[in-house]
């Protein structure tokens, strides 16, 4: 049985809209946020997003999350338990004002690597802004696939940061005054094969194993989601990129490779693209994922990732909501859920904590 993990208590200090703020649910296995839009409910589960690696559930920048009153700088502190019966682990991240772009993480008051935080949890997210994820950009769907992939193989964001290195690189020699030396052209073209080739079987590794997973829950009041890729594909990447130098020269980017990768989702019941579906079948494919994803990672891992779902009640209907409620908690580790409507969540067994303009309350 997988572990579940449990934030024990959450304190921010200079981050967004929240100056000094502590909420501490312990091990409840719900944590329910809620209050008025634009209190700071979605700031608190971004400041428990920096408990892995990258740059949080909103993609922003560490001086995006300072607050704006102060000079560059915060700190998260966190009490997290990722096994009973263990001492639960201090784990600080934050952005000193001198530095305000690098981002430092201390594990029980010594300095640790960024990367280590995947050995001690996974963290899982849904935000509004995933709802539009079926109809937006390749790029918006290749990033959601990489969260997906990350959570299974903590060095697929090395051999991204690498590839594009390259990439950008070759990029720039190709379209530079001066002509390319085709030796220095050839070195890159190997790295950029080198890293895709890792990036693309790690993607599609977790495409397999995520549909074997979907394929096994049983039929359920949320749609079952068909996944496959589309184009990036790696074999022969080096020579095709040789051959592809005019017209990547002329495009000014590489034209093949899997940074063109897109995440192809339909809906498996009504055998149709899933950015055709409505707006709440949308929703219930993306939590449908979500769900079998956490429990893919569980299963890998040993340990159940913490969740954090941003309005994900909304654009449900009741048997929805009660289904996913039911499911959370039948996977067994700790949700942190947000809503401006308590009502949504009546009957739900949770911690309550009630936001207003950066301050937190228990309910």
């Amino acid at each position: 049985m997988p572990a579940p993990v449990h934030l024990l208590a959450l304190t921010l200090a200079g981050f967004r809209n929240h100056g000094n703020s502590r909420i501490a649910p312990g091990t409840a296995p719900f944590v329910l946020l809620t209050g008025p839009n634009g209190a700071g409910k979605t700031n608190i589960l971004e400041a428990a997003s920096l408990l892995s690696v990258g740059r949080g559930l909103r993609g922003a920048t560490l001086l995006q999350m300072a607050s704006a009153t102060g000079v560059g700088g915060f700190a998260v502190q966190a009490e997290l338990a990722p096994d009973p019966g263990l001492p639960a682990l201090s784990i600080r991240t934050y952005a000193q004002p001198a530095a305000p772009e690098r981002r430092l993480l201390r594990v029980n008051g010594a300095a640790a690597a960024l990367n280590t935080l995947a050995d001690w949890c996974s963290v899982l997210w849904l935000t509004p802004a995933m709802d539009r994820l079926f109809a937006d950009t390749a790029s918006a769907r290749r990033r959601f696939l990489d969260r997906l992939v990350l959570a299974l193989s903590p060095g697929h964001a090395g051999h991204a940061t690498r590839y594009e290195a390259a990439m950008r690189a070759r990029t720039r020699l190709l379209t530079g005054d001066a002509p390319a030396d085709p030796a220095w052209l050839d070195a890159l073209e190997a790295q950029m094969a080198e890293h895709g080739a890792a990036l693309a079987e790690a993607r599609a590794a977790t495409v397999v194993a995520l549909s074997e997973t979907l394929a096994a829950i049983a039929d359920g009041p949320f749609p079952r989601p068909a996944l496959e890729l589309a184009q990036g594909h790696a074999e022969g990447l080096a020579a095709m990129l040789r051959a592809n130098r005019a017209a990547d020269r002329a495009a000014g980017r590489a034209t093949a490779g899997p940074h063109r990768c897109d995440l192809v989702v339909m809906h498996a019941d009504k055998s149709m693209p899933a950015a055709q579906a409505s707006t709440g079948e949308q929703k219930a494919l993306l939590v449908a994922i979500l769900l079998a994803h956490a429990a893919l990672v569980a299963e890998r891992s040993g340990r159940m990732p913490l969740l954090l779902l941003d309005e994900a009640v909304a654009h449900l209907d009741p048997d929805r909501r009660r289904a996913l409620f039911d499911r959370l908690a039948l996977l067994g580790g700790q949700a942190w859920l947000s809503g401006t409507d308590p009502a949504l969540f009546d009957g739900l067994e949770a911690a309550r904590f009630d936001i207003r303009n950066g301050s937190v309350e228990t309910v």
